[in-house]
């Protein structure tokens, strides 16, 4: 049975009151610590995702555009700067403001410093383990924690797998991990010490046919769809849900045998068997489809007490309880880059959750003693690279940040590098999410670009497009951002351009949301003319040079320019929580 109602609102107001406190001075956080989390109930579940393969601290600006609209309009997690601090109570001068929204963040950088690093959160997992004792905790990862350096891409994610290893990690599922590759995913699998979980990965037809390697031949999924744990005396059962589009997101040629989905009837099945036949107590959905689809997913999926999301890289402090038809459904996401750790705390009985308690604990560096056995192992890895890739190329002369629906200035010296570099009138760059911040004055490393640009399909390309085609591209993608059902979302932000102004109403539907197409010198695009275009990230194969050397080479030569020339107008936003019009 699931969480009646009733248990939900009073979870909901524990919740309310369990929302991070305000971080302390370094001098009061040695007696009043904001990582000593009240013990609960009879099992700990701790939660990250979306590291992107950061080791080490960074900096990560948080959106001040991401927009909600229709039924999502002014809801989490569409609600940026002051509506997010009003929201949650948030003072806009904390540590807790630094953390969660992008209000004042070059001020605020200052203060209160880098966030995350696996050494730091080594010693802070540890602890919280350590709190509740032996036997009564798991460590869930939901996903992109292989990619997102140049290490990682170099290594195909095994740096991120002994890293895993030694912070503890019970289970994790999976997104940009399979973008390495069936091979090279499979030997990441052999060495990885926890469960790889993913419910919605099956075997296509000619694969099953062809008697391709699955988890389970009959039923042609290709990876364990879930596991039970014991803990505090209550068997609780993990389901995985993989990033259910990765063929459309990435090249097929990565996943040939493999079919993904959202593939709700599969999971309510296997919600139900887990309830039935293996008498669990509760039912956890570590999932990376994004919170806008998990919150749909949990008004129609009956028996999942709660969803660890992620994908959207939002940070919600509390999480959002979703009624369904049997019950209700917790809905949370645990942010990105290491940046938070997520804590929550069940209080099981015999076939049901009867409380639970939830944090959503910011990762602050210079308040966690980095564990010297993660730093070594850290230093260790990385060393091979540190000349090669610690080539200073440019200084920042402002904040280089990506997080945001429209645009972001690191996207800008990308398409500004591919534009020059390849001699094209107009640039794309694909709207990802991950990538550290650069503050103004900060050395650009080589490195650096890499964590911005390092994927296993980096090749640039120069096209011929017409008006009407880059028109069409741009619809395409804005509709995967707004469309008004979350199944057709697939994540990720609109494509960053240089070369080419357009207006966009984010609330109309496809074909209508894109206009006003201009170009540098004031022409506007026309629909019948050809354009010569420059990209990278493309889902054919290509052969020009990986990005990150166009944008090395770029950056050696010009250095930063005063900016991009791409300017996104928006309509209808006025007023709408997701909108900072001040950035």
């Amino acid at each position: 049975m699931t969480m009646p109602r009733r248990d939900f609102l009073k979870l909901s107001g524990a919740a309310a009151l369990a929302a991070p406190a305000l971080l302390r001075s370094a001098q009061a956080a040695d007696t009043v610590s904001l990582y000593d989390v009240e013990r609960f109930g009879n099992a700990r579940i701790l939660h990250m995702t979306d590291t992107h393969a950061q080791l080490r601290p960074v900096y990560f600006r948080e959106p001040s555009v991401n927009i909600g609209i229709g039924e999502m309009w002014g809801r989490p997690p569409h609600l940026v700067e002051r509506a997010f601090l009003d929201r949650y109570g948030i003072r806009p001068d904390s540590a807790e403001a630094y953390a969660f929204t992008s209000f004042e963040f070059e001020k605020s950088a200052g203060r209160f410093g880098r966030m995350g690093g696996f050494a730091h959160l080594k010693t802070l997992i540890d602890k919280l383990r350590a709190d509740v004792g032996d036997h009564r905790s798991l460590l869930l990862d939901g996903g992109d924690l292989w990619q997102g350096t140049g290490l990682a891409n170099a290594m195909r994610g095994a740096d991120m797998v002994n890293a895993a290893n030694l912070l503890g990690i019970d289970a994790m599922t999976g997104h940009w991990e399979f973008t390495y590759g069936e091979e090279a995913l499979r030997a990441n699998l052999a060495r990885f010490k926890g469960e790889f979980l993913a419910q919605n990965v099956f075997l296509t037809e000619e694969a099953a046919f062809n008697d391709a390697k699955a988890f389970d031949t009959g039923s042609g999924r290709v990876f364990k769809p879930a596991m039970i744990k014991e803990i505090g005396g209550a068997r609780i059962a993990v389901i995985g849900q993989a990033f259910p589009y990765v063929p459309i997101a990435h090249p097929r040629r990565f996943t040939p045998d493999w079919t993904f989905g959202i593939r709700e009837e599969e999971l309510q099945k296997l919600v139900d068997a887990l309830r039935g036949a293996d008498k669990v107590d509760a039912v956890i959905l570590l999932s990376h489809n994004g919170m806008d689809v998990d919150l749909k997913l949990a008004s129609r999926v009956t028996g999942i007490d709660v969803i660890l999301g992620g994908h959207t890289h939002d940070a919600i402090p509390q999480p959002v309880a979703v009624s369904n038809a049997k019950g209700a459904t917790l809905v949370t996401n645990a942010g990105s880059s290491g940046k938070f750790l997520a804590v929550l705390d069940l209080d099981i009985a015999k076939g049901r959750v009867a409380d639970a308690r939830y944090k959503l604990l910011p990762v602050y560096s210079e308040l966690v003693k980095p564990d010297p056995a993660m730093q070594a192992l850290i230093d260790q890895t990385q060393q091979p690279q540190i000349a090669a890739w610690s080539e200073k190329l440019a200084t920042s002369d402002r904040l280089l940040y990506r997080r945001g629906n429209f645009e972001g200035t690191i996207d800008d010296v990308i398409c500004e590098a591919l534009r020059r570099e390849l001699d094209a009138e107009i640039a794309l760059s694909p709207g990802f999410r991950w990538g550290p911040t650069l503050l103004a004055g900060q050395s650009i490393l080589l490195e650096d670009v890499l964590a911005q640009t390092a994927i296993s399909y980096p090749e640039t390309y120069v096209q011929q497009l017409t008006g009407a085609q880059i028109k069409d591209v741009l619809e395409d993608v804005c509709d995967n951002l707004f469309n008004a059902d979350p199944y057709l979302q697939q994540g990720g932000d609109m494509v960053r351009l240089e070369g080419l102004s357009y207006r966009c109403a984010p609330s109309e539907t496809i074909g209508s949301r894109i206009s006003d197409l201009t170009l540098d010198n004031g022409q506007a695009l026309s629909s019948g003319k050809t354009y010569k275009v420059a990209g990278w990230a493309s889902m054919n194969a290509q052969d020009g040079k990986p990005v990150w050397d166009v944008v090395a080479t770029y950056l050696r030569g010009v250095g930063l320019t005063s900016g991009g020339t791409n300017k996104v107008t928006l309509s209808g936003v006025d007023g709408n929580p997701g909108f900072a019009s001040q950035s």
